[in-house]
């Protein structure tokens, strides 16, 4: 059951961690009050989540997205990355909150913040969190498929599906790749 914990509670969650390119973004998120729908962004469908990320924009005391590009994915590691853009999400927030739910088990520790592992299914602001930083990152994704458009990042993006992976053996690597995950890595290394 979806929880709406009041005005000045930020949720927060990210988008982007698992695929083969691009960046992580973050979105953090203040409701005024709840919003009908709400629910993790992976269980809705495309026009369900830009309908209700519309709403959210409209009707949220605030909202951010932030991301880390690929060059920092690749520097510091996927999680380091994820929670500077976490940082930079919460600290460009007109509102301080104050209380900050993070979906997942890691919560950055300059913020006093709580970790809810399916916290986007559970409360309100991090559903809503979930759902900008889908909706972003999909965006993103199909304007990095008409720079690329050898790999359907559009279509698929940028996870590790069979039409991606053959792209990759078949192009090699775009700037925007992750070299340092295990099967873009693995891919490079057979084509040499």
């Amino acid at each position: 059951m979806m929880e709406h914990w009041g005005g000045d509670v930020a949720g927060v969650d990210e988008a982007g961690r698992g695929p083969l390119a691009g960046p992580v973004m973050v979105a953090a998120v203040i409701l005024a009050r709840p919003i009908a729908g709400l629910r993790d962004s992976k269980k809705l469908r495309p026009q369900q989540r830009e309908r209700l990320a519309q709403q959210i924009r409209a009707e949220a005391r605030a909202w951010v997205v932030a991301s880390a590009g690929t060059w920092e994915i690749e520097r510091d590691n996927i999680l380091a990355a994820t929670l500077q853009a976490m940082d930079r999400a919460l600290r460009a927030l007109p509102i301080r909150p104050r209380h900050i739910v993070v979906d997942g088990n890691r919560v950055l520790p300059q913020w006093q913040a709580e970790a809810m592992v399916g916290g986007d299914d559970r409360v309100d602001a991090v559903s809503a969190a979930s759902i900008l930083a889908k909706v972003a990152r999909d965006r993103e994704m199909t304007l990095l498929d008409r720079q690329y458009p050898l790999y359907g990042f559009g279509r698929h993006q940028a996870y590790g599906t069979a039409v991606h992976l053959e792209a990759l053996r078949r192009f090699g690597a775009t700037p925007i790749h992750r070299r340092s995950f295990a099967p873009v890595a693995r891919i490079l290394e057979e084509r040499k």
